[in-house]
C-alpha cells in the first residue's frame, strides 16, 4: 500500500500494464479457472481471496474470456503439429439454446492432441467434412489410418479430404478395433459442459470450444503424454506458454459489454384544446388595433356625455373600462 505526499490518497502496486487495472497474471489465473469448470461467481470470489482485490463483475470476467480467447486462436494461426499417423473422430451430442447440436472431434492417437473440434446442427456430410478440412490444416502433413464409429457421414468425408488415408470403423468398445481414446476425450468435454451456463448460440459455443481446445492442448498437463501439455509433445511451438502470456500479448484493451439503457420516458403532452378561448378584458384591448386618430377621439370623449349632458363620458359609454371603445363608438 502506498500513500501519495501531495493528496494523501492510498492505492497499491498491482503490477498491470498497457493501461490494465489488474495484473495480467490475474487475468489470465481466471481466464484458466473458467476453462477448468469453475463458473463467474467462483471465479470472481477466488481471485478476491487469492489476490486481495475487489471481486470483478460477471461482465468483466465475461470480457477477459471473450477478448483473450480470440486473441488465443489468432495467435495459433500457422502453428501446425507434427502428429503420429492414426487419427480417432467422434462426435458429442450437446444442448444449445435448448436445441440438441453435435461436436465433433479429430485428436491424435500418439500425442493426445486435438487436431480440429466443430459445432455442427446434424451428424450429416457438412460437419464431417468441415471437421476433417481443419485437421488437416492444422496438421504438418496428413495421416494415414482415421478410426471412426460407423456414422456415414465419416465415409464420404474422409475420402473427399483424404483421399490416400486408410479409414477403420470401430467395432465395439470391447473390440480390438475400438475407439475408446476419443470417447475419454468426450467424458471431459461433457462434465464440463454440465457445469456451464451461456451456451444459447452457436456462436458461443463455438468459441467456448475453440479456448477449451486451447487450454487441453496447451495448458493442461496429461500423464498419457508423460505429464506434459499434448501441444508439447506434437512440438506445435506456440507464441505462448499460458493464459497470461497472451493477455500480455494482447495491445488492445477490454470492451465490456454495452448494458442496454433504460428507456427514458418522455413527458405527456397535451393536445391544444379544439375551440374558441375566452380572452381577458386586459388581452383584448392590448391585442386591439389603435386608430391612426386616438388622440383626437380621446379628446372629445372627455367632452359631456351627448346621451346625459351631465359630464364625461363613464357609465353610458364605459370609458373607464375601455376608452378606445367608447372613442370608437362616438
Amino acid at each position: 500500500m502506498y500513500k501519495c505526499d501531495g493528496c494523501e490518497k492510498q492505492f497499491r502496486d498491482t503490477g498491470a500494464t498497457n493501461g490494465r487495472h489488474i495484473a495480467a497474471d490475474h487475468i489470465g489465473a481466471a481466464i484458466r479457472m473458467f476453462y477448468s469448470g469453475m463458473s463467474y461467481k467462483q471465479i470472481a470470489e477466488a481471485m478476491e481471496k487469492m489476490y486481495d482485490i475487489p471481486e470483478p463483475s460477471k461482465q468483466t470476467i465475461y470480457a477477459w474470456v471473450k477478448k483473450y480467447t480470440d486473441d488465443a486462436v489468432e495467435q495459433m494461426r500457422g502453428h501446425k503439429a507434427r502428429v503420429g499417423d492414426e487419427w480417432v473422430a467422434d462426435e458429442l451430442a450437446v444442448d444449445v439454446g435448448g436445441w440438441q447440436m453435435w461436436i465433433f472431434n479429430v485428436m491424435d492417437e500418439k500425442t493426445r492432441y486435438i487436431l480440429a473440434s466443430h459445432l455442427g446442427r446434424n451428424r450429416d456430410l457438412k460437419a464431417a467434412r468441415a471437421v476433417m478440412q481443419k485437421a488437416k490444416d492444422a496438421a504438418v502433413s496428413p495421416t494415414n489410418t482415421i478410426k471412426t464409429d460407423k456414422l456415414r457421414s465419416y465415409v464420404k468425408a474422409i475420402e473427399e479430404v483424404f483421399p490416400e488415408t486408410l479409414h477403420i470403423k470401430s467395432q465395439g468398445i470391447r473390440s480390438t478395433l475400438n475407439n475408446n481414446m476419443s470417447e475419454r476425450l468426450q467424458g471431459a468435454y461433457r462434465s464440463r459442459v454440465k457445469r456451464m451456463r451461456g451456451m444459447d448460440s452457436v456462436k458461443t459455443a463455438q468459441h467456448y470450444l475453440d479456448g477449451w481446445t486451447i487450454q487441453y492442448n496447451h495448458f493442461r498437463d496429461h500423464e498419457s503424454a508423460d505429464g506434459k501439455p499434448p501441444g508439447v509433445k506434437a512440438k506445435v511451438n506456440p507464441p505462448f506458454e499460458e493464459w497470461a502470456d497472451v493477455v500480455k500479448g494482447g495491445t488492445t484493451p477490454v470492451v465490456l459489454p454495452k448494458q442496454p439503457r433504460p428507456k427514458a420516458r418522455l413527458p405527456k403532452i397535451q393536445p391544444p384544446k379544439i375551440g374558441r378561448t375566452r380572452k381577458t378584458k386586459k388581452a383584448a384591448m392590448l391585442e386591439s388595433p389603435v386608430p391612426p386618430d386616438a388622440f383626437a377621439t380621446l379628446s372629445r370623449a372627455l367632452r359631456p356625455c351627448p346621451r346625459d349632458g351631465i359630464g364625461p363620458k363613464r357609465q353610458s359609454c364605459n370609458f373607464k373600462r375601455n376608452p378606445l371603445a367608447a372613442c370608437r363608438g362616438l
